[in-house]
């Protein structure tokens, strides 16, 4: 039997999370927070990108992180991503880029399918 090959290394630098958002769409990863540094109060910008919800340390943000150090998505975001109540995301934060990119349970079905089909053969579902 052939022996299986190795994986590629890892090359990316960023770091991942998976949250549950609450009514009020908040996500509560402590790790990925203090991984960006962000502290309460910093002012962001989140907007809808393709279906990711993009979060961005900007000093003329409308929004900001709480007090207790979470990020709260704005309704408009939630319903653009079609994100609710009970949703996991996955988190992927760039510190060196201020960045966290939310993917919907939506995006990853397309993003793990195209894998999948290509890896092991066959249509995407």
């Amino acid at each position: 039997m052939p022996l299986a090959k190795l994986s590629e290394k890892r090359a990316g630098s960023a770091g991942y999370g998976v949250s549950t958002l609450d009514a009020s769409g908040r996500i509560a990863d402590r790790t990925i927070m203090r991984a960006l540094a962000w502290a309460a109060g910093q002012r962001l910008d989140i907007r809808e990108s393709k279906g990711l919800t993009v979060v961005a340390a900007d000093d003329n943000g409308l929004f900001r992180v709480t007090k207790r150090g979470y990020v709260h998505l704005p309704a408009a975001v939630r319903h653009w991503c079609r994100l609710g109540p009970g949703d996991r995301v996955l988190l992927a934060a760039y510190p060196a880029a201020d960045l966290l990119v939310a993917h919907s349970p939506a995006v990853l079905d397309t993003l793990v399918d195209a894998i999948h089909a290509q890896v092991l053969g066959g249509e995407q579902s």
